[in-house]
């Protein structure tokens, strides 16, 4: 991709994905996560029903009268996207490939939290960690992370979560609302990883899948090849067991993906790669400020 097509991409994408954001759900977004702590605001008069334990006992002496600390939501948090470039993003057989949704929601997700001036960083990954973005804010920090996303060439094309999930929690020791985007078409055992890191972070996994990888058409016998491994394979399309089967292993992973992240405290959510993302992520942001 030449430099004038890569701008344009980002520029598309900038447009699509700020006005998703500033119209559908930054304040979703907003009362969906909670700041690190709580910040001292201001001393007043104690008024019926304050908390007696934040009375503050100098002032009081002082005036002769009660005073009370009162303190606020830290609202500043820092956003990390996890997102997996492995090779079977490269798919896709209706409007884009996988990666390109991916980026789509990459960038609507980082324009909500630049709105709240939070921080934004990006870690991509294949089966192993290939490029970090350190958490910034600003509107040219989440455009240098569109170009990250549309531009980037992974060096490896298989995928292990298990390794990236290590790499989050050695690397971000504060507390951070990260999202793992992928397809999640991973052999690794990530699970104990992902318990430990959704003690420490809100973690939520957004799996992106293309409507063929679900239901495979009847298009006679063809051959298969695995964009991670090269494997090929040879099979008959026009098979209905065949076709059943394929059916049944994919909402085998869908129910053992959504499992893996459910029992470890995390959030999780699946959408498809060529359907509107916003009323999923805006349902997800509705369901989990109610938490």
């Amino acid at each position: 991709m030449d430099t004038k097509e890569i701008i344009k991409k980002v520029k598309r994408i900038e447009l699509k994905s700020r006005r998703k954001a500033n119209n559908l759900f930054m304040g979703e977004y907003h009362s969906s996560f909670k700041g690190r702590g709580m910040i001292f605001s201001e001393i007043r008069p104690y008024q019926y029903g304050d908390d007696v334990r934040n009375i503050d006992w100098n002032k009081t002496a002082h005036f002769n009268d009660p005073y009370v600390k009162v303190f606020e939501e830290e609202r500043e948090l820092t956003m990390i996207l996890m997102v997996d470039v492995s090779a079977s993003e490269q798919f896709g057989t209706r409007k884009q490939f996988k990666s390109d949704t991916i980026a789509e929601i990459c960038a609507t997700l980082a324009f909500s939290a630049i709105t709240y001036n939070d921080k934004v960083g990006l870690v991509l990954f294949t089966d192993q960690v290939e490029l970090v973005v350190p958490p910034k804010k600003g509107k040219q920090h989440v455009l240098r992370i569109i170009r990250e996303l549309v531009n980037y060439e992974p060096k490896n094309k298989q995928n292990n979560l298990e390794i990236a999930l290590r790499f989050l929690m050695d690397t971000f020791k504060r507390k951070a609302n990260v999202f793992v985007i992928s397809d999640f078409i991973d052999e690794s055992n990530y699970t104990k990883n992902l318990r430990i890191a959704a003690k420490k972070h809100d973690v939520t996994g957004i799996r992106i899948f293309d409507e063929k990888e679900m239901d495979f058409p009847d298009v006679g016998l063809i051959t298969l090849v695995d964009n991670e491994t090269g494997v090929q394979k040879l099979i008959n399309t026009s098979s209905a067991q065949v076709r059943a089967n394929y059916r049944n292993y994919f909402e085998l992973k869908t129910n053992q993906i959504s499992h893996n992240f459910h029992t470890a405290g995390a959030g999780y959510l699946s959408i498809q790669s060529d359907e509107d993302y916003i009323k999923p992520l805006l349902n997800y942001f509705k369901k989990h400020s109610v938490k």
